[in-house]
């Protein structure tokens, strides 16, 4: 009798704990969504990007040349590789000797014109920073405490610092420039000069900093891909 009576109430525990049709439904809502948002945001941006640099090339490119006069049917993406295909023609004209000589003469002019060349001057150094193949910004992530002692934030690591602002702290510390972001925008943000024995680099990488910033603090790296490199740590 006491064995039947246990058997009811552990059906009778099993059934209440059963999720109802309304919780199954929100559930495979919110498991949908997570899959598919992520690519469906992906895909929208995608081709958000190919519309806008088609709208800005096809305007430049003769009909003749444009599949589209021919066709009844627009072609998307096409825009695109005509931008890349100038591009690389570009790139190919100026490793030689007449194109680099063309660049340097455009620069000298360039040079020459008081507001002009301040903003090219910026843009070329960090366009030349950031897809030099050689350059190690932003290599490395790395915790420092900010904006007071005892209050960590995420920062990327860009190089040593040099110039005016190196020899004017040399006699105070050996610092490292550093980029502090924002969160959830890590475009913008701070750029910071840092003692060296202040900043604690971080074992993960740079993609996944960047993700811990943008999500809040709620998307991190797991544990297990660095866990080894942390114990062997001393």
């Amino acid at each position: 009798m006491s064995r039947n009576k246990d058997k009811t109430e552990h059906a009778s525990k099993k059934a209440h704990h059963r999720p109802g049709a309304a919780t199954r439904v929100r559930n495979y809502f919110l498991t949908g969504l997570v899959i598919t948002g992520p690519i469906g945001i992906t895909l929208w941006l995608t081709w958000t990007f190919i519309k806008w640099v088609d709208g800005w090339v096809k305007p430049f490119v003769p009909k003749v040349y444009n599949p589209e006069t021919y066709l009844p049917f627009s072609i998307p993406g096409f825009g695109l590789i005509v931008a890349i295909f100038v591009l690389t023609i570009v790139g190919f004209f100026a490793a030689n000797f007449l194109g680099r000589s063309l660049i340097s003469f455009g620069e000298n002019l360039v040079g020459r014109m008081p507001l002009v060349r301040n903003v090219y001057s910026g843009l070329k150094q960090i366009f030349e920073t950031v897809l030099d193949e050689r350059s190690n910004s932003f290599s490395k992530a790395a915790l420092i405490e900010y904006p007071r002692r005892g209050l960590w934030a995420i920062v990327f690591i860009s190089t040593e610092t040099k110039g005016e602002v190196a020899k004017r702290l040399k006699n105070k510390a050996d610092t490292v420039s550093v980029f502090l972001p924002t969160t959830p925008n890590p475009t913008s943000g701070f750029l910071l000069f840092v003692p060296k024995e202040d900043i604690v680099e971080l074992k993960m990488g740079v993609e996944d900093a960047a993700k811990l910033v943008i999500s809040a603090g709620l998307v991190s790296p797991d544990l297990p891909d660095i866990l080894d490199d942390v114990i062997a740590e001393p």
